[in-house]
């Protein structure tokens, strides 16, 4: 069935880049496309020609020939003619170059194997369809095996946008559009079906993927999950944090969850053998298995057994750190060149607030940039008045052009020069402790009552907490393992230390501690001793030890 709406060519043109080039398109090695076939079930000694399989973004082919390669070795044994493989295979592009190319890739190897010049036009003509996978529905399909595009809903055109938000509930908040290739994909799968894919992992631990991990608890079983942080599995070097998961119904079974170290031909076969019970490769790939998975919406908190064990024993003991403190993330300004300006700015002192940035905060120390912040507020919220400040008038006349260009501008266009986020001023007095964004590890600082938080800091207030206590078991390996567990993690074991991510740390009650202890850790965390700060979280959280976790620590 076809569920195609009329959407104009044009409103694709987020598909291209001005060099030519398309957003969202990576090329996948061809042994890691082995690998996700085996693990979609598609393999030539089964009877490949009585089922169905589907890549709902085919690009040039990478999949697309690997599966024809394995549908005609299983046709030929079976002495199966071409002509009689037409609803074999379905495979989407909404590229027309793509699509050219994908059909004569197909042909070419069709042809290799024995068909006629007629039957492989047919077949490709057949098999590639130049069409919006999330705008059709041809399924059901037995295997589904790709490497989603990864584009920002918000950079869609805005037609486009809102009709896949109307028919996907995983297009959430600020998702990535393979979400919506994932649900689309698995509403798409026969009741014995098996959904590969390789495809970023953000999806798994953020927000905004918490409607695709309901469906897929609700509905579907995950059979295997394996993480490819460390590994290359493209043919260029994109920014991405991809896995490999395969998804599919039938009776739940243990989940079976690796870390590829290298993503190598061998490795790859390797964990395959393992994966389908075969005998091991050359290499040995670490497997875990889970006997159950998550449930609900909750983030997979892909640890090994032992460490997800000590986690769930800490939440279960401690509250969340907003039970006795709030998390929160400094003024956004929409134009940071214009809004942030030097104390000696000629502007009205008091549109001129004290502002603090990532950039000041150096081994847990902060120096002062002399940077301010506009402040375009009133303390009621409503925005000023410019012709009661004919400085601070002149300055953003002399800006008007690239401030107007904002999308909030011309949201508000009487409020043309306000930021984004309103500023606070009375926040600058409250003690804090501020937070990078990206870091090895936890390079907390602490602001008496001195500066208003830029964006690219998360702050944690408290008015029970001791702030230099607090901010000690913060920057603790404690602390850290909660980051660890749920957080993205970047290459070379950097974290996105993101108030999604802080808000899963616990906390004893402030109370529980003994005064001297309290006394203890402030001292360690203002001298920065980690390794003493560590030991006193640990009998602060009463733990003898924590189990290994990598990751950078850049805290010294």
């Amino acid at each position: 069935m076809n569920l195609s709406v009329h959407i104009p060519k044009a409103a694709y043109a987020y598909g291209k880049r001005s060099s030519g080039e398309t957003h969202g398109v990576v090329l996948t090695k061809p042994h890691i496309v082995e690998l996700i076939l085996d693990l979609a079930g598609y393999t030539a000694d089964r009877d490949l020609t009585s089922l169905r399989l589907l890549e709902p973004s085919c690009g040039t082919g990478a999949f697309l020939i690997k599966a024809v390669q394995r549908l005609m070795r299983s046709a030929n044994r079976r002495g199966t003619p071409p002509e009689r493989l037409a609803d074999c295979i379905d495979a989407f592009d909404i590229d027309s170059a793509h699509v050219a190319a994908s059909r004569l890739a197909v042909e070419t190897e069709l042809k290799r194997f024995g068909a006629s010049r007629h039957a492989a036009r047919k077949l490709a003509e057949k098999w590639v369809r130049e069409a919006d996978f999330l705008l059709s529905s041809f399924g059901p399909y037995d295997a589904i095996v790709g490497n989603p595009p990864y584009i920002r809903i918000e950079k869609l055109a805005p037609l486009l946008q809102a009709e896949y938000r109307r028919r996907y509930t995983s297009l959430y908040d600020r998702a990535d559009l393979y979400v919506a290739f994932i649900e689309h994909s698995l509403n798409q799968l026969s009741p014995e079906g098996i959904l590969s894919f390789v495809c970023a992992d953000r999806w798994v631990l953020n927000r905004y993927g918490s409607p695709l991990r309901r469906l897929i608890s609700e509905r579907f079983n995950v059979r295997c999950y394996i993480d490819l942080h460390q590994a290359s599995p493209f043919e260029s070097e994109v920014i991405a944090y991809p896995s490999i998961f395969s998804i599919g119904g039938g009776t739940p079974s243990p989940v079976k969850v690796s870390r590829l170290q290298t993503a190598s031909p061998h490795e790859c076969a390797s964990l395959s053998a393992v994966l389908q019970g075969k005998k091991n490769g050359p290499v040995s790939p670490t497997v875990f298995s889970y006997k159950s998975w998550f449930t609900g919406d909750e983030p997979w908190v892909l640890s090994p057994p032992a460490q997800l064990k000590v986690l769930r024993e800490l939440e279960a003991k401690f509250r969340p750190i907003e039970a006795s403190a709030k998390v929160h993330i400094g003024v956004a300004t929409g134009n940071d060149s214009v809004y942030i300006v030097d104390r000696s700015a000629d502007i009205e002192l008091d549109r001129l607030v004290p502002l603090v940035m990532r950039a000041d905060i150096e081994k847990g120390g902060i120096k002062d940039a002399g940077r301010r912040v506009i402040n375009t507020f009133e303390p009621s919220g409503e925005t000023i008045e410019l012709k009661g400040y004919p400085r601070l008038r002149r300055y953003f006349e002399s800006h008007g052009l690239e401030i107007k260009k904002r999308h909030v501008a011309q949201k508000n266009p009487r409020a043309w020069f306000r930021t984004i986020d309103r500023v606070y001023p009375e926040l600058v007095k409250v003690p804090k402790l501020l937070i990078p964004d990206i870091a090895g590890s936890n390079e907390i600082a602490f602001d008496e009552g001195r500066y208003h938080p830029h964006h690219n800091l998360y702050f944690v207030t408290s008015d029970a907490w001791d702030m230099e206590v607090l901010g000690g078991l913060l920057s603790s390996k404690v602390a850290l393992f909660f980051i660890w567990s749920y957080a993205v993690k970047m290459r070379g074991s950097y974290f996105r230390f993101q108030a999604q991510y802080l808000r899963r740390i616990r906390l004893p009650e402030p109370s529980s501690l003994a005064p001297q202890l309290r006394q203890d850790i402030k001292t360690a965390f203002r001298k920065r001793d980690f390794e003493v700060l560590d030991s006193l979280s640990l009998r602060a959280f009463g733990l003898k030890s924590l189990p290994p976790f990598n990751f950078v620590d850049t805290r010294r």
